[in-house]
């Protein structure tokens, strides 16, 4: 029932990686899970081993009928299995950059995400909605539809510098349209131990964060493996069950979980 949002402004820390893989994870502990693609480059849906381009329907379907109001299409009608049983995913493609011109002149545009998902909100034990790299309405749509946001964040001074911009919007939203959204915490991806940089960025991150947001355990080292899952159709968990990396996910899956 929870519906979390992998979410930062910044493209290439890991939102994807992060939210397949704990798809993955909550299905090792029977979880039914929904994966939402919230970005037009469908890279969650590439990630799950669909091809964007063949798809008959997408999440954007679902969300222009819900713009027009005439209610042909739900997003039942858009759902797709995944090689997981306990995985079904609203898939993406280029059409979803669509969304955030036919938002403007919706009424209550921050809610329409909201509203598409409210008929199958109670049919998952976790929906977790993959972000594009923006702060516009289609990610504002993502944060009030959530109740708790995962931030990824690369060990690197330049992405942690911009994620305070994400914490004001999630402020706003919570002030404004979702007054139970929660910040579940910082994840941090692209770690290294063997170098200083990312040993610094880590420690700046927690004391910078740390009093007022919670830092997960769990950190996701650098791996290629991260990179060839992908292109294999998987997650990193099915890919390397054995890697550092999996395992690192599946720490960040029971903290979630708790």
């Amino acid at each position: 029932m929870p519906v979390i949002c992998i979410a930062n402004q910044k493209g290439g820390v890991g939102k994807t990686t992060t939210t397949a893989a704990m798809a993955q994870g909550l299905s090792e502990h029977g979880k039914r899970v929904l994966l939402v693609d919230w970005d037009p480059q469908g890279s969650l849906t590439i990630s799950v081993g669909q091809n964007p381009e063949r798809l008959e329907r997408t999440g954007y379907d679902a969300l222009a009928s819900i713009i027009r109001g005439d209610g042909n299409l739900t997003v039942r009608d858009v759902i797709i299995h995944t090689s997981n049983p306990l995985v079904e995913l609203v898939p993406a493609n280029i059409e979803l950059s669509q969304a955030e011109l036919d938002l403007v002149g919706a009424f209550t545009r921050e809610m329409m995400l909201r509203e598409m998902l409210q008929p199958v909100r109670f049919h998952y034990d976790f929906i977790l909605v993959d972000c594009l790299p923006s702060l516009g309405l289609m990610a504002i749509n993502a944060l009030a539809a959530a109740d708790r946001v995962i931030v990824p964040l690369q060990a690197d001074f330049l992405a942690m510098k911009g994620v305070g911009l994400l914490f004001n919007t999630i402020n706003r939203v919570k002030e404004k349209l979702n007054p139970t959204l929660e910040i579940a915490g910082i994840l941090l991806t692209m770690t290294s131990s063997r170098t200083l940089h990312s040993r610094e960025v880590s420690e700046v991150t927690r004391r910078a964060f740390g009093k007022t947001v919670k830092i997960f355990e769990a950190t996701i080292p650098v791996s290629v493996r991260f990179k060839e899952a992908p292109a294999a159709g998987e997650s990193i968990l099915t890919y390397a069950p054995k890697s550092e990396g999996a395992n690192a996910y599946r720490l960040l899956v029971e903290e979630v979980m708790k």
